[in-house]
C-alpha cells in the first residue's frame, strides 16, 4: 500500500497540519483576549475622562 518514504511524508504532513491547527486556535484566542482587554481599557479611560469633566 504505502512505501516507507510515502509513510514518512504522510506523517510529516499530519504533524505540520495539526501543529498549524493548534497554533491557529491559540493565536485566535490570544487576539480575542488582547482586543477585549484593549476595549475594556478604552472604556475605563473614557469613563474617567467623563467623570473628570463632570467635577
Amino acid at each position: 500500500m504505502f512505501e516507507f518514504q510515502q509513510y514518512l511524508g504522510f506523517i510529516l504532513f499530519l504533524t505540520i497540519l495539526t501543529t498549524g491547527f493548534w497554533l491557529m486556535i491559540f493565536l485566535v484566542g490570544f487576539v480575542q483576549y488582547w482586543i477585549g482587554g484593549a476595549i475594556i481599557e478604552l472604556v475605563k479611560e473614557k469613563r474617567a475622562k467623563k467623570r473628570e469633566q463632570a467635577i
